[in-house]
């Protein structure tokens, strides 16, 4: 066969798992950088794609194609990211890590995902990338970050957790697969589902949101803003972390450990191990 069966994907990644929670702070920080510098990428090419879409449902779909490649570059290159990761509860499950190495892993990554995703949304809007259509593509970061910021605590957990239960549904099948084009393929549709939908990613809004603020440091966009009449009260750094990146990072961590352990329930427990 070239894919592994339900079982075996649980069973690798136990073992990838367990490597992943034992890996070094460097290396652990590196690859996390990296990560967060991908999601970004993704998600700063889909606004690129689709800013200046007026129709809901094709601007969604535009980003629905563009986005996952981001995914697709994290799992080709061993890169560490955060939603991902949330699946080590497989690990912790089948005794191959501890609960504790798995909370390590989950803090250094999680922050390391910030600091690449920062660094593309400072990038991006100090230096020119959403000049786009005359500052249009400001004006959207502006629009979507403020909109995230805007969202009930809530709704933001539940989109939280529909989103990472895709996310890592992505994974999952990507490991199924033997070859590269396989791998890609499996990680992107469910992945270009939860953004056609709107799901809400924690690493993503670490890219989405930052460059919204910091586009409004700006004066060009923020006169922009100003003419365009745009409401950006709910644009603080505050609003960002307790309104947002808290509630999602939360259901991010239930859907994501959630998948895990039903993996494992149903393909590990009570079973012996293949071969």
């Amino acid at each position: 066969m070239n894919m592994l069966t339900p079982r075996e994907i649980t069973e690798a990644y136990a073992r990838i798992g367990k490597a992943k929670s034992v890996q070094s702070t460097g290396k652990l920080a590196i690859m996390g950088i990296l990560a967060g510098l991908f999601i970004a990428f993704g998600a700063a090419a889909s606004s690129t794609a689709s800013h200046s879409i007026d129709n809901v449902s094709l601007a969604r779909l535009i980003s629905g194609l563009v986005f996952p490649f981001g995914l697709g570059m994290v799992m080709l290159t061993g890169a560490e990211l955060f939603t991902g990761n949330t699946m080590i509860a497989i690990s912790v499950l089948s005794k191959e890590t501890t609960a504790k190495l798995m909370l390590r892993n989950w803090l250094i990554v999680y922050l390391a995902n910030f600091v690449g995703a920062l660094a593309l949304a400072m990038g991006c809007a100090w230096f020119g990338q959403l000049d786009y259509s005359s500052g249009g593509l400001a004006l959207f970061a502006i629009k979507t970050a403020a909109s995230k910021t805007s969202i009930p605590f809530q709704n933001a957990l539940v989109a939280g957790i529909f989103c990472n239960i895709l996310v890592c549904a992505g994974v999952l099948c990507s490991l199924s697969a033997k070859d590269t084009i396989g791998r890609i393929a499996g990680a992107y549709i469910p992945v270009a589902f939860f953004v056609i939908c709107g799901f809400e990613h924690s690493v993503a809004n670490m890219y989405y949101v930052p460059a919204g603020i910091f586009a409004l440091q700006v004066p060009k966009y923020a006169q922009l803003v100003a003419s365009a009449g745009i409401s950006t009260q709910s644009l603080t750094w505050a609003n960002f972390f307790f309104r947002n990146l808290i509630p999602v990072t939360l259901g991010n961590i239930i859907g994501g450990a959630g998948i895990g352990a039903a993996m494992w329930a149903c393909h590990m427990r009570n079973q012996p191990k293949a071969g």
